[in-house]
């Protein structure tokens, strides 16, 4: 049962030996336990525990502390500090032990661990005191918990004790970044034997060489302690910034140590005073300068606010302004203001800077009237305006100008520009574009000041809309074809127009010898096309042709060569139409045309033939002024071959050849058409193919049957590829005709049928012997015999008998009958 509890329970169902394991118990908890013994006539009286017993697992003395180490030593004390062990035991480590052992050199006294320590210690230092100066000593440690004290940990030592001197020296951070309100603490260690004396200096950041003593009062303090001195500030202030220096002193030496301290902040006050740049009736120009103290942050804007001077109250302006110069706007005229500015950095809104009171009003007046302006660079879209200053500025520069524009036939003026145009030095331009194509615009501007925009000056004169034009460049003429009297030519439009549409052309010529041109045509000639006529035999012409558009008359464009007036001789040339080619196919059944165009001066005769032969009579020839046709309609397999055109004039002749092919169905297929008996219900067909394939080709062959004492025939097969073939599914003893076509991709040919029907039976052999051959009657020169037929006729009829002899003596038959012999 647990200490608490009044109930036993228990433990095991039956145990036989005298220990036992008790399970399930709870870590922590407190149990007493009791055993009774039992045999056969019952169980006996309990034996209890007298002690509780917690249940916990298994508790030792822990492992010895480790790296035990020597600090400070004096003439009576040694400083120690050492490191827990790995290992507890099982059990927290509630304490130390520290033990030290005096080496006697003399061995007069005798040595023995003593403990150094009255009270446990819990931490893992101890300073041992009421050492004997000069004396050597050796110190251990052990670590205790609930089980027992450790084994000791390794020795450190022997030491002599007496005091030890070393200069000082000093750890100090470089830098630390405060924000304005908190607390600082700048802690130095130190160390040095004897203890140094300290001191700190602060400088400013600017002037790092003037330092100075720290003054310490309430809000700055300095704390030292074993081994360490702080200096305390708080409340830190934005002058608290600077550089905070310790110096250490005792009789062995100096150190002194420097650290950067950044108390951050709102920044400080604008410098002013705030300069009104510009005064207008509703809006001014301050401007000011940054703050000497930024508060250790950049600045990120300033706040600008205003009050009416006979008020007390602010408004706020605005709080964006990046840089030191602002407009304010909306003001009243003729109202006293004063304005404040403020800095603000992240750490907020700095103190203002006031400035005086001041009056909005106008200091000047609208600028005069400019000149009228003038227009250039007119196109069929845009133009450009022109003007320069007006005269009186209204005391106040010119800022800017607006542009005004209008119809002639329309009475308002619309603004051009979104923005105000800029002043120029040198005048001003600007490009009006988006104007109406043949639509004539007037112009007018109007300066700006800081006052306000001045009157508008005089209209422009008027402008039309449009592109400026010029007589166009020259057209590129040529001779195409000449007579003894007449010229063709024609030419390409000029490059440029001028700006203006060409709205016709000019043609002139000059005989040779002549100085002046003379116009073929009294009016303009529309197209690029014209036939020069009237011209003298055997003289030599110039010829060149102008353009006009709207601007007038262009320059001229002469053809290169002087034509001298006579019949010209072109030797022939021949161009197949389009739709022919070297070589045409055509169905059988279709329409042969081939059309050629014939060219030539003189024109040239033009013959026709096929196979270097006359044409075939079915051929027809059509012709024109330019071309000349072979026509044959249904046509036939006969009609291919090389057609051959011929044109010949007196400048030589020329020859163009056509290979015609025509497609067809192909012809019979090739004798002879064999048959052969195969079997009781087959029989093989064998064939050559047809000698004319129709011009592709064969693909396939169609095969088709008869019985002999029918009409009607049926298709045997429609795929064929090769001359021979099988025919299967005949009646035995039937007679039949068969019949085959050749096919192509054209088409199936005629039928060729076989001569003479055959009939269906097993293959024919030899017959048998015939059967009992007798010699009935002998007379002195003739036998009479009797046989009987052969018991299988070799699957036919017995068509004839053939009778032999020999003479006794001789080895040889000799034939007898010489007729046909049925008998």
């Amino acid at each position: 049962r647990n200490i608490d509890g009044k109930a036993w329970t228990k433990v095991n169902p039956n145990c036989g030996s005298t220990s036992f394991v008790v399970p399930d118990l709870i870590a922590g908890q407190e149990y007493f336990f009791r055993v009774r013994a039992e045999n056969r006539f019952g169980v006996g009286p309990p034996a209890e525990t007298i002690q509780r017993t917690t249940a916990r697992d298994p508790i030792h003395p822990p492992d010895p502390p480790i790296k035990l180490r020597i600090g400070l030593v004096t003439k009576n004390t040694v400083s120690l500090t050492w490191k827990p062990p790995k290992n507890d035991g099982g059990a927290p480590v509630t304490h130390y032990n520290v033990e030290c052992l005096r080496w006697d050199r003399t061995g007069e006294v005798k040595e023995s661990w003593k403990q150094c320590n009255r009270r446990d210690v819990e931490e893992t230092k101890f300073t041992v005191e009421d050492l004997v100066e000069g004396g050597e000593y050796e110190f251990r440690v052990k670590a205790v918990n609930i089980a027992g004290p450790s084994r000791p940990s390794a020795t450190v030592g022997p030491l002599v004790v007496k005091d030890q001197t070393c200069p000082p020296s000093i750890e100090l951070k470089e830098f630390m970044e405060v924000e304005e309100g908190t607390d600082v603490k700048i802690v130095a260690k130190i160390k040095g034997v004897p203890f140094p004396t300290l001191t700190w200096l602060k400088a400013s950041p600017k002037k790092p060489d003037d330092k100075s003593p720290v003054a310490y009062d309430q809000h700055v303090n300095k704390i030292v302690d074993e081994d360490t001195c702080t200096l305390l500030i708080q409340q830190s202030r934005r002058n608290d910034t600077g550089l905070y220096t310790i110096t250490a002193v005792n009789n062995l030496g100096t150190a002194s140590k420097e650290m950067r301290l950044n108390v951050l902040g709102r920044p400080g006050p604008p410098v002013g005073p705030i300069k009104f740049e510009s005064i207008l009736a509703d809006k001014m120009t301050i401007s000011w300068l940054p703050p000497l103290d930024d508060g250790g942050s950049k600045i990120t804007n300033y706040v600008i606010e205003k009050r009416e001077a006979n008020r007390k109250t602010w408004v706020p302006v605005t709080n964006e302004p990046k840089e030191c110069i602002f407009t304010v706007p909306k003001l009243m005229e003729g109202h006293e203001y004063v304005f404040r500015i403020m800095a603000q950095n992240k750490y907020g809104i700095g103190e203002p800077l006031d400035s005086e009171p001041e009056t909005a009003r106008n200091l000047f007046t609208v600028p005069g009237p400019c000149d009228k302006p003038t227009v250039s660079s007119i196109t069929r879209d845009s133009m450009t305006v022109n003007w320069e200053e007006p005269e009186h500025d209204g005391g106040s520069p010119i800022t800017g100008y607006w542009l005004e524009r209008k119809e002639t036939t329309g009475k308002r003026w619309t603004r051009v520009n979104r923005d105000p145009i800029k002043p120029m030095t040198l005048g001003v331009s600007y490009k009006v574009t988006g104007l109406i194509e043949g639509s004539e615009y007037q112009f007018r501007v109007s300066a700006i000041n800081a006052a306000g925009v001045g009157p508008p000056s005089m209209p422009s004169d008027p402008a039309i809309a449009r592109d400026p034009i010029a007589p166009p460049g020259p057209p590129t003429p040529k001779v195409t074809d000449w007579t003894k009297s007449s010229v063709d030519l024609e030419w390409t439009p000029p490059v440029k127009d001028g700006g203006s549409r060409v709205t016709g052309y000019i043609v002139e010529f000059k005989e040779e010898g002549k100085e002046e041109w003379e116009r073929v045509k009294d009016k303009e000639i529309r197209g690029t096309k014209f036939v020069v006529t009237g011209l003298k035999e055997g003289c030599f012409y110039k010829f060149r042709v102008r353009a006009v558009n709207a601007a007038g008359i262009g320059e001229p464009g002469e053809v290169t060569d002087i034509i001298e007036m006579k019949d010209r001789i072109v030797a022939p040339d021949i161009n197949l139409d389009a739709s022919v080619r070297d070589r045409i196919v055509v169905h059988a059944g279709g329409v042969i045309r081939i059309i050629a165009y014939v060219s030539g001066k003189p024109p040239p005769t033009v013959t026709w033939s096929r196979d270097e032969q006359a044409l075939p009579e079915e051929a027809k020839i059509e012709e024109t002024a330019i071309s000349s046709s072979l026509v044959i309609r249904n046509c036939k397999r006969s009609h291919q071959g090389l057609y051959t055109l011929l044109a010949k004039n007196d400048g030589g002749e020329r020859k163009k050849t056509i290979i015609v092919d025509v497609l067809d169905v192909p012809g019979p297929v090739g004798m002879p058409l064999l048959t052969e008996n195969l079997t009781s219900d087959s029989c093989k067909l064998s064939w050559f193919t047809p000698e004319d394939d129709g011009g592709s080709p064969i693909t396939n062959y169609i095969i088709e049957k008869r019985e002999s004492d029918h009409r009607a025939w049926t298709p045997v097969t429609y795929t064929v590829t090769r001359q021979n073939a099988t025919i299967q599914g005949l009646i035995q003893g039937k007679a039949y005709f068969f019949r085959i076509a050749a096919e192509n991709i054209i088409g199936m040919g005629p039928f060729t049928e076989t001569t003479k029907e055959i009939l269906i039976r097993d293959p024919i052999t030899v017959p048998d012997r015939p059967e009992d051959l007798e010699v009935k009657a002998v007379t002195k020169n003739s036998v009479t015999l009797t046989w009987n037929p052969p018991k299988y006729n070799g699957g036919s009829d017995i068509t004839m008998y053939v009778l032999e002899s020999r003479l006794i003596g001789k080895d040889k038959f000799h034939k007898v009958t010489k007729e046909k012999m049925l008998d």
